[in-house]
């Protein structure tokens, strides 16, 4: 994608394909192994008890034998991109310039494919390392429409994803997301008010206005993610993105009365866009 030998500047080029330049030279920095095992541990607490803080956190650790303050707790949440999800007052800062839309599902009746999407990120252990994983979901039918694994949490691979999920699917009428930075950026924003979409965002640290995805990750993790352990990237991409296949075409849903995603997904879709 980036031409290092090009007449324009990486920074053109960064520009014009809407990726940061800092991405450009980005190398993961390494982790050590114990920061690792606990990133590892409090990954599967927060996926099984989404309320625990940092100090929630810390007590569970150290009841399993590691030896870790809240603080450093707090530091391995933010770099995996989590936090405790239960209401709270809105005392923290919003990102500078970035606007915070109103969470619009609330007591709205969701019953259609491509009505509402929904899309997260969600932090993806491996052997010596972690990805992150964003995927975007239609609502009614738990389809995965498009997901995406990369190494950095920038707005440019939300973006990616929901234009991949626009040119496969068409345009829901409302695309919900939580608060965080990657979904406030303004390209993100742009991309999806160019496709006629209102926007969504939960109230923060509202665990159940995204309840949805939510419920995929746990599917992910359980069911493929803590099964192996990744030595690549390209390794957990690949073993996803099957994942996400198997998903959508042969595991059934109790709540869809045991059909598949894929099964729901068409048979959801309104009539005018079954009849196209």
């Amino acid at each position: 994608m980036i031409d290092r030998d090009h007449a324009l500047s990486i920074s053109r080029q960064a520009q014009l394909v809407g990726i940061s330049r800092g991405s450009v030279y980005y190398r993961p920095k390494p982790v050590n192994t114990v920061d690792l095992e606990l990133m590892r541990h409090i990954d599967e607490l927060h996926l099984e008890h989404p309320f625990m803080g940092a100090r929630m956190l810390r007590d569970q650790l150290n009841r399993e034998g590691f030896d870790v303050g809240r603080k450093h707790v707090g530091t391995l949440m933010k770099r995996m991109g989590i936090e405790a999800l239960y209401k709270k007052p809105n005392t923290s800062k919003k990102h500078p310039g970035h606007k915070i839309y109103p969470y619009l599902l609330r007591d709205l009746v969701i019953e259609e494919a491509n009505q509402v999407w929904a899309l997260d990120t969600t932090y993806i252990p491996m052997a010596k390392g972690f990805v992150y994983l964003t995927a975007v979901v239609d609502w009614a039918s738990r389809k995965v429409l498009s997901s995406k694994v990369a190494i950095t949490l920038e707005s440019c691979h939300a973006v990616d994803v929901l234009q991949e999920a626009f040119t496969r699917h068409g345009s829901p009428e409302i695309v919900n997301t939580d608060q965080g930075s990657q979904f406030t950026a303004d390209e993100f924003v742009q991309a999806v008010k160019n496709n006629g979409c209102k926007i969504s965002m939960d109230g923060r640290g509202a665990w159940r206005d995204n309840v949805i995805v939510e419920r995929l990750w746990k599917s992910v993790k359980y069911e493929r993610v803590y099964l192996y352990a990744y030595d690549s990237v390209i390794e957990a991409r690949k073993s996803i993105t099957e994942y996400m296949d198997w998903y959508n075409k042969f595991r059934p849903h109790s709540s869809l009365g045991r059909k598949t995603p894929e099964e729901a997904y068409v048979g959801m879709l309104p009539m005018i866009e079954m009849a196209v």
